[in-house]
């Protein structure tokens, strides 16, 4: 359930539902384009890091989100973008031609690895992506002659109509244009025919055959469409990374990828951003804590006097520090996730909206549901 009320059919399909969204929505765009002159340079660079994992969310909620159809080699398309325009603007392309001819090379990479989901389902076509993301990391690591394989590939910062973003602020607004554009495309797109097709296939496949959705059309689709907004995402990886190197595109990256939706929240755009804020800024967070931990701490026992809490902090410190621990809190959050708050960060978000709009009349029972529901209920 989508814990929110619904007034009409026009009021669901508008981009905006109503001017009070309106109204939101422009002062959230006015702060984030304030946003860069109101903090430092390096928090500006990591908070394009956000951008860049919402384009790369939008790419997998399309697919997992509404077509239901789970991917594990999305880091695959990541990295043929990101090789694909890599290569192209060192032979001397243009940098929207290169970005062009990125995006459509993984709209037909895409289209190649979707023709087995017209086959397979559930956890065969995830296994099949798998391989997939397999292959592609051998041929970045053995076809030298195009990605320099585990020598690298540096990538200079983008000029585009002679025009140099070389500066986090500069690379910063671009990330955030194609952001903005990406989400204006899908949203409507997701309100188009096509769109609804893939949330018939996703809720039941027999259901909507039996209203006319070729099952093969549609699922061939949504992978070329996921595809190629996941090599735009890559394209700006590239200049975000700045060095390209086979090690970075594993599998570990997809289930980032996999992380990021189903905390943001499954079948929601906003779940897609929400999830990429978490994702973006939950390592630098990490690495913040593991420094100021020990330190604040030390100070504290100094003061105190109490050796105690010196010694716990530079074992909290020492933890954190620990190869795997980064990869072992996903894996904890995304297991708390599923168990406390299935819907995901935007499910709760929609329960807190929902609580106020009805205080004091709210009644958590109000809209508890049976344990056991239908597929085609769960991610109303």
């Amino acid at each position: 359930m989508r814990f929110q009320f619904k007034t009409s059919y026009n009021q669901d399909i508008r981009i905006f539902r109503d001017k009070v969204d309106i109204f939101w929505y422009g002062l959230l765009a006015v702060i984030v384009l304030m946003l860069p002159l109101l903090m430092d340079e390096y928090y500006v660079g990591e908070t394009a890091w956000v951008f860049i994992y919402g384009i790369c969310g939008v790419s997998m909620m399309v697919l997992v989100g509404y077509t239901g159809l789970v991917s594990l080699g999305h880091a695959a398309f990541l990295g043929i973008g990101a090789y694909a325009h890599a290569y192209f603007i060192q032979h001397g392309m243009p940098w929207v031609m290169a970005m062009v001819l990125a995006v459509a090379l993984t709209t037909a990479s895409g289209l190649i690895v979707g023709l087995p989901a017209l086959r397979m389902t559930g956890i065969y076509l995830t296994i099949a992506t798998l391989a997939f993301a397999v292959i592609i990391q051998e041929v970045f690591s053995r076809w030298e002659s195009v990605t320099h394989g585990f020598a690298g590939m540096k990538v200079d910062k983008p000029v585009i109509f002679g025009v140099e973003f070389a500066t986090d602020r500069s690379f910063y607004y671009l990330c955030l244009f194609f952001l903005v554009v990406v989400l204006w495309g899908t949203r409507n797109l997701l309100r188009s025919p096509t769109g609804r097709a893939w949330i018939a296939m996703r809720d039941s496949e027999i259901a909507a055959q039996s209203m006319g959705v070729h099952l093969a059309i549609y699922k061939s689709i949504a992978f070329a469409y996921s595809a190629g907004v996941m090599g735009l995402a890559g394209a700006l990886f590239a200049h975000k990374i700045a060095f390209l190197a086979p090690d970075i595109f594993t599998i570990l990256l997809s289930i980032q990828f996999l992380l990021l939706v189903i905390v943001g929240g499954l079948g929601s755009l906003h779940g897609a951003v929400f999830g990429a804020i978490f994702v973006a800024l939950l390592p630098p967070l990490i690495a913040i804590l593991r420094d100021s931990i020990p330190d604040s701490m030390a100070a504290f026992a100094t003061g105190t006097g109490l050796t105690l809490i010196g010694t716990i902090g530079a074992a909290i410190g020492g933890f954190l520090a620990k190869p795997g621990v980064e990869a072992g809190i996903f894996g904890l959050i995304l297991v708390l996730v599923i168990l406390l708050e299935p819907l995901g960060m935007y499910g709760r978000w929609l329960k807190i909206k929902l609580f106020f709009s009805t205080f004091p009349m709210y009644k958590a029972s109000t809209f508890k549901r049976q344990k056991s529901y239908m597929r085609s209920e769960r991610l109303r």
